[in-house]
C-alpha cells in the first residue's frame, strides 16, 4: 500500500514529506494507522547526529493508532484494537522483562538498525530503497508496520491524541520521579526543564506525595505550566537555581533531583551533584550526545556525602503495566495529559512543530492525523443523531 511519512534525508535538515511503499505485516508484526503522534525531542536527535539513526529515516516514535491488520504469529491482537507504541519493545521473556524491567528490554538493542526486528529487514521503502524507523516504529506517518513487542493494547475509550504520550515522553519523566527517583513523600525534588519529560517528572513526583518541586527552567510561561501542575519554586536558570533549592529546601539540598533538559550537558552534573542532599539521588533522564565522554563531578562529595547518580531509561518503567495505568489515573483526575499538549500540528507541519519546540513555544506538540479527524467527526454525528 502507499501511505505519507516524514522521511529525514541527511543530518540538520528539514522533515520531509513523502509518499512511501508500505509492506504487509509478516508473522510477527503488526499495520496500524495511526491517529496521532508526540513529537518528541529524541527525533530532534535524529536530526542532530546525537542519535545515530541510519538515513533515510521515517521519523517519530510515541504513537497511537488502530490495528489494520495483524501476522500469522500474532495471536493477541486484532484488526480494530487500539494501541500506543512502547519505543522500547517488551518481549516479556528476557532476563530484564521476566525480572519486571521492560523498559531494558533486550530487544531493545535492536531498533537503532532501524530494520524490522524480525529480520532486519525493512517494509517502508520509496523509489526502491529501504527506510529506516525510528525506534522500529516510525510513527511521523499515516500508517506504519510494527513488531508486535512494540505494540500496547488499551481500551477503545481512551483518545488516541493523548494516549500517544505514553508511548515515551510521558511515562519517561512520569517514571523518573515515581520509579527512578523513588520520590517519597515529603521530600524535595528538583526538575531541570520543563518540556514533555520535565512536566510529567512535576506530575509523579506531586502524585508521590514531594514537599517540594522545584523547577529550573528559562521560559516563563513553562514555568507557569509547572506551577500549575504541582510544582512549588521556579528557577529561570542555573545560576539562580542553588539560591532556590536552599530556600525552599531549608538548606538541605533535593532529595531527588531530575534531569530533563532537551539536551544534557556534561558540565552540568557537578551542578545538580552540588544541589542534591545527603543521600540524595540525581537522575540522569535527558539524552546527552553520543560522543560526549567527560563530566567533571567532586567525588569527594559523591563519597562523602553517600549521593547517588543513576541513568533513567523510559523511566525505569514496566509499559504493557504502565500505559493502562496512567490512562486510568488520567480517566481519575490524578494525572493532567492534557496540559501536556501545547499545540497540534498536521503531518504537514512537522517542522512547523520542531521550530516551536526549538523557540520554547511548546511542552509538547502532537502531530494529529486524518484517521483521528475522521473519527472525530464519526462520534460527533452518532451523538447528536436524532437530536
Amino acid at each position: 500500500m502507499e501511505t505519507k511519512a516524514a522521511v529525514l534525508w541527511e543530518r540538520n535538515a528539514a522533515w520531509q514529506i513523502e509518499t512511501i511503499e508500505l509492506d504487509a505485516p509478516k508473522e510477527q508484526e503488526v499495520l496500524v494507522e495511526l491517529h496521532a503522534s508526540g513529537m518528541c525531542h529524541s527525533d530532534e536527535h535524529i536530526v542532530t547526529g546525537d542519535m545515530p539513526f541510519r538515513l533515510p529515516c521515517i521519523g517519530g516514535h510515541e504513537g497511537a493508532g488502530v490495528v489494520k491488520q495483524v501476522g500469522s504469529h500474532v495471536s493477541w491482537l486484532q484488526p480494530g484494537d487500539h494501541v500506543v507504541f512502547g519505543f522500547i519493545p517488551s518481549c516479556g521473556r528476557c532476563p530484564s522483562c521476566s525480572n519486571g524491567h521492560q523498559s531494558l528490554c533486550d530487544l531493545g538493542a535492536k531498533i537503532y538498525s532501524g530494520n524490522q526486528i524480525q529480520d532486519d529487514t525493512a517494509r517502508h521503502h520509496i523509489a526502491g530503497e529501504d527506510l529506516a524507523l525510528a525506534c522500529g516504529v516510525g510513527s511521523f506517518a499515516h500508517h506504519t508496520v510494527v513488531n508486535e513487542a512494540s505494540c500496547i493494547k488499551i481500551e477503545p475509550h481512551h483518545p488516541l491524541d493523548r494516549a500517544c504520550l505514553l508511548g515515551c515522553g510521558f511515562i519517561t519523566g512520569w517514571g523518573s520521579s515515581v520509579y527512578t527517583a523513588d520520590v517519597q513523600p515529603g521530600e524535595n525534588v528538583v526538575v531541570a526543564g520543563v518540556g514533555g519529560i520535565g512536566a510529567a517528572a512535576v506530575q509523579g513526583a506531586k502524585l508521590s506525595g514531594a514537599r517540594t518541586i522545584t523547577v529550573i527552567d528559562p521560559s516563563e510561561h513553562k514555568q507557569e505550566i509547572a506551577l500549575s501542575m504541582g510544582a512549588t519554586h521556579v528557577a529561570k536558570s542555573w545560576d539562580e537555581a542553588p539560591a532556590v533549592v536552599a530556600e525552599a529546601t531549608w538548606h538541605r539540598g533535593a532529595d531527588k533531583f531530575i534531569c530533563a533538559m532537551g539536551v544534557g550537558e556534561g558540565r552540568l552534573i557537578a551542578k545538580a551533584l552540588a544541589m542534591t542532599a545527603k543521600r540524595g539521588r540525581l537522575v540522569v533522564t535527558n539524552i546527552h550526545p553520543m560522543l560526549e565522554r567527560e563530566v567533571s563531578v567532586n567525588l569527594m562529595d559523591l563519597t562523602l556525602q553517600e549521593k547517588q547518580i543513576v541513568g533513567s531509561l523510559y523511566g525505569s518503567a514496566n509499559p504493557r503495566a504502565d500505559i493502562p495505568k496512567i490512562l486510568e489515573l488520567w480517566s481519575g483526575g490524578f494525572v493532567d495529559l492534557d496540559a501536556m499538549v501545547t499545540r497540534s500540528y498536521p503531518l504537514e507541519g512537522v517542522n512547523d512543530g520542531y521550530d516551536d519546540m526549538r523557540a520554547g513555544k511548546n511542552v509538547r506538540g502532537i502531530l494529529r492525523y486524518p484517521a483521528a479527524d475522521a473519527d472525530g467527526a464519526a462520534a460527533l454525528e452518532s451523538a447528536t443523531a436524532g437530536v
